[in-house]
Parts: C-alpha cells; sequence; structure tokens
C-alpha cells in the first residue's frame, strides 16, 4: 500500500529567504546644492587652471613660451627647465631656508597662542578683559605698518640676515589666539576637575587634559600657520640681503632679475616650490578640513 509523506508544516514565519541588498538612496539635488558645486567647482577650476599653465609652460623650449597665440601643449616638451633650476642648486638652498623658518615660526606661533588663550580661557586676573581686548585689537593692524619699527628692531637686534631675523615677527598672531580661546572655552571643565583632584597643576592639565581634545583646531592652526609663513615674501625680501639667507618667494623674485625673463625656469622654479605645500595639505587634508568647520576659520 502506497503512503504519501505529509507536508512539511509551515511556520509561522514563512520559509527562510537570503535578504535583498538595500537599493542605494538616490541622490536629490536641489537648487542649492546645485549652485553649490557649481561655484565649488569654479572655484576649483580658479585655483588649479594657474597651476597647469604653469606646469605646461615649465616643460616647453624656452623659445616656445612667447610664442602667440599660446598653447598649452608643445611638440617638443622637455624638463630641461627642470634640470637647470635644479642644476644651479639655488633652489635647494632657498627651500632649505624656507623649511627652516617655517618651522620655526609654526612651532613658536603654536607655543605662544597656546599659553595666551589657555590663560585667557581659564584664569580670571585683574585686568583681563582689557589685556584681551588688546589682543584682539591687533587683527585690525595691518601688518605691513609694523614693518619699519620691526626691520629697526631687528637691527639694533643684529639679527638681520639670520633665521630668527625672519622668523620672529611672524609669530605674533592674535587671531589664532582669539580661535583657541573660543575653542577651550568650548571644553567642559569636568575633565580639568578630575585631573585637579589627582593632583594635576595648570600646566599638567593643559599638556594632559585640553591639548589632547584641541588636537584638531591645533592642527589647522599649526598648518594654516605654516602656510602662511611659507608664502611670505614682504618681510624676508625686507629683513634679508644675503642670497645664502633668501627663502623660496624671495629668491624666485630675485631670480627673474638675474637670469632675465626665462618664463620655462621661472616656471619650474614656481612647481618645484609649490610641492612642498601640496605634500602637507595631502596628509593634512582631514585635519585641515575639520578644524576649519570646527572653529570656523575662514580663507
Amino acid at each position: 500500500m502506497a503512503t504519501s509523506t505529509p507536508p512539511a508544516p509551515r511556520t509561522a514565519q514563512g520559509p527562510a529567504t537570503t535578504p535583498r541588498p538595500a537599493a542605494p538612496r538616490r541622490r536629490r539635488w536641489s537648487a542649492g546644492s546645485v549652485a553649490l558645486y557649481t561655484v565649488a567647482t569654479l572655484a576649483a577650476l580658479i585655483w588649479f587652471v594657474p597651476l597647469l599653465w604653469a606646469f605646461a609652460t615649465s616643460v616647453k623650449p624656452e623659445g616656445e613660451t612667447t610664442v602667440m597665440p599660446p598653447s598649452w601643449l608643445s611638440a617638443n616638451a622637455t624638463f630641461e627647465a627642470y634640470a637647470l633650476v635644479l642644476g644651479r642648486g639655488d633652489i635647494v638652498r632657498w627651500t632649505m631656508n624656507s623649511l627652516i623658518t617655517t618651522v620655526i615660526v609654526t612651532v613658536l606661533t603654536l607655543v605662544i597662542c597656546v599659553l595666551a588663550a589657555y590663560g585667557f580661557s581659564r584664569f580670571d586676573f585683574r585686568g583681563r578683559p582689557g589685556l584681551f581686548a588688546l589682543v584682539i585689537g591687533g587683527i585690525l593692524i595691518p601688518p605691513q605698518t609694523l614693518i619699519v619699527p620691526q626691520f629697526v628692531l631687528m637691527t639694533q637686534l643684529g639679527l638681520v640676515d639670520t633665521y630668527w631675523g625672519v622668523a620672529l615677527p611672524q609669530v605674533v598672531a592674535p587671531v589664532f589666539v582669539f580661535i583657541l580661546k573660543r575653542f577651550f572655552d568650548a571644553i567642559p571643565r569636568d575633565y580639568e576637575d578630575a585631573a585637579r583632584l589627582d593632583g594635576a597643576g595648570p600646566l599638567r592639565v593643559l599638556w594632559s587634559v585640553i591639548l589632547p581634545l584641541s588636537r584638531p583646531i591645533l592642527t589647522a592652526v599649526g598648518i594654516f600657520t605654516f602656510i602662511g609663513a611659507w608664502n611670505n615674501f614682504l618681510w624676508p625680501f625686507i629683513v634679508v640681503n644675503d642670497p645664502e639667507m633668501m627663502t623660496l618667494p624671495v629668491g624666485l623674485g630675485t631670480a627673474v632679475g638675474q637670469y632675465g625673463i626665462q618664463y620655462a625656469q621661472v616656471m619650474a622654479s614656481a612647481v618645484l616650490g609649490a610641492i612642498p605645500l601640496l605634500v602637507v595639505f595631502l596628509l593634512f587634508q582631514r585635519h585641515i578640513v575639520t578644524g576649519v568647520a570646527g572653529a570656523g576659520i575662514k580663507g
């Protein structure tokens, strides 16, 4: 007698099925986002086109750099201008001078601004509002108006044609004191109270509590200080007369007069001089964005 197998009972949840991957959400483009991306693209092109033109000119033979109408590409592209610039050795020396002075400026600016901002943020002493207003008032003073007294001071101190003469007048940055103070004010004081219960003093609290919590803004301030010091032309041009002590921007400016208008070599020097800043930006891009978003640094 044939027997039939009873069907398997269905569970309340039904047969097991492989879950389907969630479909990607389609991005909705609003008028504001389109305008934002358009402006960002135009800004990127405005920044990128001159850099691309400098590179295109640097790989042209010298005779083709002044041909009219100008063209982007050359049929005889060459790196001869780079070989000539590197062969002279000037740009290596200028780059090292810029690197040394920029590191000094960045380190001293961070130390001075952090101590000043910490004092204004955490200590209540007599005259603090007036002193802080005086420091913030320094933001309104154009740096160009201080060049003559700074040069007289550097001359009296015997610091002309030295790294310290180039670096010291650049370490005063009231705007960074203001930014750091705002950031320190937003840090809850509970962490400091806990550290003080463990016997930490003011400097220990600053080193072990405040600075670790302020790493994004410190990185942003350091990077902006580095970029500003690296690109500074006016003050190094005034305080340095010795060709051996010239920084990169000053050296590039004098090279134009020394070798005539050699556009390919000038553009090759500019491209080589921009490489360190590009490396810094690529390495610390995330910190720059985080610092700007967190502290509201504009420009």
